[in-house]
């Protein structure tokens, strides 16, 4: 991982996504080999502060900028984020079935509109627009997924 070209490309969306002046945020290289995500971020919402963290060591996806732009794109939403969070908290019994499939489904819509960002802007802005695909490579063949289910008939 060239951590120059990386620490430039970080930058380059703090500005165009707008998120810096208003947020203090700055760039972590994870040296720790069983880290198992590509990237994630801290953040003190109070403060505007956050800290991007990028595995240096054996990142699962093969685009970093991909990365770098879906991790700053949770920054952007994470207001939205914070008042979703807070809605099930006080709508649902801590831990009942409600609250598990309302966050079930809160994190995986929240993770598939982050993503979904990130292409599109990576598409008009990125220096390399190839998606990463990492997750695909491990995962089931859709004939795997459905081997073995009986007819509903």
């Amino acid at each position: 991982m060239d951590r120059e070209k990386v620490t430039a490309l970080f930058e380059k969306y703090i500005r165009k996504l707008r998120i810096t002046p208003a947020w203090d945020v700055k760039l972590e290289f994870v040296e720790d080999p069983e880290w198992r995500k590509t990237g994630d971020f801290k953040i003190d919402c109070d403060d505007r502060k956050a800290i991007l963290l990028l595995n240096a060591v054996s990142p699962k996806q093969e685009n970093i900028e991909e990365v770098i732009v879906h991790e700053l794109m949770h920054i952007k939403m994470y207001p939205l984020d914070q008042v979703t969070e807070s809605l099930i908290k006080n709508c649902f019994e801590d831990g009942s079935a409600a609250s598990r499939f309302a966050y079930q489904q809160f994190f995986t819509t929240l993770e598939q509109t982050v993503e979904e960002m990130a292409k599109c802007f990576l598409l008009e802005f990125g220096e390399n627009r190839d998606l990463s695909f990492g997750r695909c490579a491990v995962a089931k063949s859709f004939n795997e997924l459905y081997n073995g289910l009986n007819n509903i008939e």
